[in-house]
């Protein structure tokens, strides 16, 4: 029997046969990433069902040496929930682990674990009277875990924050199989650092996470979806401004498309409906919501509001949604932008974000160097504007070889991430590094704040078990 008979015929003793599987079929729809760019292959799959299995498990792959690849939904967008061709690592699905643990309305936060579906979570949490204020289109495939691993955003980060800010406690597994938990909440705690800031957003490379405490918000009363066109993203800019003043609190997502997108859009949704009458330079997507508390003005309220901002000369035409299905018409056309792209042909797709306040220059100086240098290809940009985080995507020339991704392609991404970096930006605003970005951020990161990462990495993982090839290079010590 050789070593990695032997790991495997222990893993399954402690898993049993639903936790522990090597049928090929079973795990092929797991190895490939969301996107389609990276393939991998496993030892095994682990599907643990509890953090005392998680934990006896990753004892060991200790003992073995075995690397782990931590998944949950599989909707990375950076290849970090993929193992590397070599398939000498394990597959390790948190998939199984989707309990919640403890809901409680009075203080308003879920106790739930890494498997988690983020729908299952909205679910939950409205049963009770409060949701949780993250959601993105992956919200019927994407966990808890996954979630939190890259420190993900979405459309209500203007008001909510990404989850760093959502998560109020964690309870992690590390390298050495040893349990971290701090899953209890506290308004004020100074015994030194905040170690589950460590965990979030490392992607898995520093500890597996297996449940965490999240904070809940009311449910909203009622929301009011508001469409407009603006005369160019500098403005839509100052219609930000002006409605973060005139809204406050109850502004809750502020998204921003050009017309070029709007049109891809439409053409891919044959029952779709451009909101307004003409074509705009740019698009805005409003939302503002209350709870019980504020329903009641809320429609009046943000009449006043769009009737001031055409006074001010801030846009050129608006609607606000007459129904619940209008206003999930309107978020629709935002939300098939990616897969309407996909359909009408190869891009390059970059997560990017700049300083908040810079973002319409940015776009204004970087989609036409990016078409000049490549003539034939287009670039757009849509996104969250109130948060700095921009979707640039640089669509192929028609009719564009099949290997032009991994050539032509390959050279924007190094133009863009070059730009973002010239301009004080991140390569990377919510998706993640995984292993698409890994090598820019090697080229392009801080090397003070990379030397930290690798230091990190190594006191934690010293193997280099945890989800190896992924967000940061381990070099040997003293490198």
């Amino acid at each position: 029997m050789t070593a990695r008979d032997t790991f495997l015929a222990e893993a399954e003793a402690l898993l049993g046969p639903r936790g522990l599987t090597r049928d090929a079929g079973l795990m092929a729809p797991w190895l490939t990433d969301w996107r389609g760019r990276f393939t991998g292959r496993a030892l095994a799959m682990a599907s643990p069902a509890t953090t005392r299995e998680v934990a006896a498990l990753i004892r060991l792959c200790a003992a073995h040496g075995v690397p782990i690849v931590p998944q949950g939904g599989n909707s990375s967008m950076s290849g970090g929930a993929t193992p590397s061709p070599q398939g000498d690592a394990l597959l390790l699905s948190l998939r199984r682990m989707n309990a919640i643990r403890e809901i409680d309305s009075e203080a308003r936060r879920a106790t739930c674990e890494a498997g988690l579906v983020l729908q299952s979570l909205h679910e939950a949490a409205g049963e009770i009277g409060l949701r949780f204020p993250l959601t993105l289109g992956g919200k019927g495939s994407a966990t808890v875990g996954g979630l939190i691993a890259t420190n993900a955003g979405g459309s209500q980060v203007l008001r909510h924050g990404p989850m760093r800010a959502l998560v109020l406690g964690l309870e992690t597994v590390l390298a050495d199989g040893s349990v971290l938990s701090q899953l209890t909440p506290l308004k004020k705690d100074n015994r030194g650092f905040d170690l589950k800031q460590l965990f979030i957003g490392s992607e898995g490379t520093l500890g597996i996470v297996t449940a965490a405490t999240l904070r809940l918000v009311p449910a909203v009363a009622d929301r009011v979806v508001i469409w407009a066109g603006v005369a160019s993203l500098a403005m839509a800019r100052t219609l930000l401004l002006y409605c973060e003043d005139a809204a406050g609190q109850a502004l809750e997502g502020f998204e921003v498309l050009p017309q070029r997108c709007l049109a891809t859009v439409l053409d891919h949704l044959p029952a779709a409906r451009a909101p307004l009458a003409g074509p705009h330079a740019w698009h805005v997507l409003i939302e503002v919501v209350a709870d019980a508390a504020g329903r009641e003005p809320l429609n009046e309220h943000c009449e006043a509001m769009m009737a001031g901002a055409f006074a001010r000369g801030l846009l050129n035409d608006a609607v606000i949604a007459a129904s619940e299905a209008q206003a999930e018409a309107f978020w629709l056309l935002r939300e098939s932008i990616a897969p309407a792209e996909r359909a009408h042909g190869p891009a390059v797709q970059h997560d990017i974000s700049v300083p908040v306040e810079r973002m319409p220059e940015f776009v204004a100086a970087a989609v036409p160097a990016i078409e000049a240098a490549w003539p034939g290809t287009e670039a757009v940009a849509f996104g969250h504007l109130g948060d700095g985080n921009v979707h640039f995507h640089v669509i192929a020339p028609p009719g564009s070889a099949p290997d032009w991704m991994a050539g032509d392609g390959k050279a924007i991404s190094r133009e863009v991430h070059d730009l973002v970096t010239r301009w004080g930006g991140s390569i990377s605003a919510e998706h993640g590094i995984g292993q698409l970005k890994r090598e820019e951020l090697a080229r392009l990161g801080d090397p003070a704040a990379l030397d930290i990462m690798r230091r990190i990495k190594r006191a934690l993982d010293p193997a280099d078990l945890l989800n190896p090839g992924k967000l940061v290079q381990v070099f040997a010590p003293g490198v």
